[in-house]
């Protein structure tokens, strides 16, 4: 169980740079702020707890004892709740003032606890907080269709948040290291699973956001010709190809709409089934499938470009994303299809 235990620590390190430098970049969490930087935090303490780990169960040095460790552990949760807030709670998004702060108030706490309380509070705490989520996800359940497997791998992360839990209250009972050989276990397999989750889709803490936003709110659509937006919208992507531009925002659409940003957000939302985000990404890749086989010499950097993405990488992920494969991929097996007609 050790050398298992070990093996996932050393993942959970690798894992959280990765995530840092990959997927908490300014750009995934426009006007989100509190999130991105919450979500590092949270890396941070993750990977703090996991050297803990280490040094305990393979150097035999028990940092698992020490004070900075303790106020670590009741870091977690609150980090947590804080990066999820804006996105699954978009209309609480903006804490009054410092309030956010109040949080962290059993990190201050942890010192004065006695030692054997520490444990059974700390994932007592994070039990609460994993409700709150719980709770969150349940109201948007009418959307889960959209996410059904992300929320599927998600899930997981939530059951294994709750043995976790279960784990923390029966600590004293375990025997040696035991312990913290699952919790390590639980935190490398809770970033297994959110690897495999961004892997699938890399823009989720966006379109998540965007689905919250028109789960909570009121409709805005109530005066607003539908119909007569949808076709406006088709006009301008297939024949204005307005997508080309690379910094086309959701408010910019709809002011050419003549709609709020609120109304263009729920129209697709409630109307396509989509925020604008995937939206958008979608009407790129599908001119770029177009342009991949008509133009056989452009090279793919240059049909990204074309289409409205602003770098390889970001054409490539979305690629991936929609399509399942590369753009190289897509052009070889199409070219190849037609040819052999």
């Amino acid at each position: 169980m050790t050398a298992f235990a070990l093996l996932l620590i050393g993942f959970s390190v690798f894992s959280a740079l990765s995530l840092a430098l990959t997927h908490f970049r300014a750009e995934q969490y426009p006007d989100q702020a509190m999130s991105r930087w919450m979500g590092l935090g949270l890396l941070a303490a993750l990977t703090a707890l996991q050297a803990a780990h280490f040094v305990w169960l393979y150097l035999d040095l028990a940092w698992v004892a020490t004070q900075p460790y303790r106020m670590t552990l009741f870091a977690v949760a609150p980090a947590f709740c804080l990066f999820s807030l804006p996105l699954l709670r978009p209309q609480e998004a903006r804490p009054a003032g410092l309030g956010w702060l109040g949080h962290f108030a059993p990190v201050l706490l942890a010192p004065l606890l006695p030692e054997a309380a520490v444990f059974p509070l700390a994932f007592i705490v994070g039990a609460g907080y994993m409700a709150w989520l719980a709770r969150c996800l349940l109201a948007l359940r009418q959307e889960r269709r959209r996410f059904h497997l992300e929320m599927l791998l998600l899930g997981a992360v939530f059951v294994i948040a709750v043995g976790v839990s279960v784990l923390g209250l029966m600590q004293t009972a375990l025997p040696g290291k035991l312990f913290f050989s699952l919790y390590a276990s639980a935190v490398g397999l809770a970033f297994f699973l959110v690897q495999i989750t961004l892997g699938l889709r890399p823009r989720l803490s966006v379109e998540v956001r965007e689905t919250a936003q028109a789960a909570y709110a009121s409709s805005t659509l109530n005066n607003v010709d539908c119909e007569a937006a949808l076709a406006r919208l088709d006009q301008l992507m297939t024949t204005d190809r307005i997508y080309v531009g690379p910094d086309l925002s959701l408010a910019g659409l709809a002011g050419l709409l003549g709609l709020s940003s609120h109304q263009l957000s729920e129209l697709l939302n409630v109307r396509l089934g989509k925020g604008f985000s995937r939206y958008l990404r979608e009407q790129r890749i599908a001119a770029a499938k177009v342009m991949l086989c008509d133009e056989p010499s452009a090279s793919v950097l240059s049909v990204g470009l074309s289409v409205g993405f602003t770098a390889q990488s970001n054409f490539y992920e979305a690629f991936r994303e929609i399509e399942g494969m590369t753009p190289g991929q897509y052009r070889k097996l199409h070219i190849s299809a037609g040819s052999g007609q």
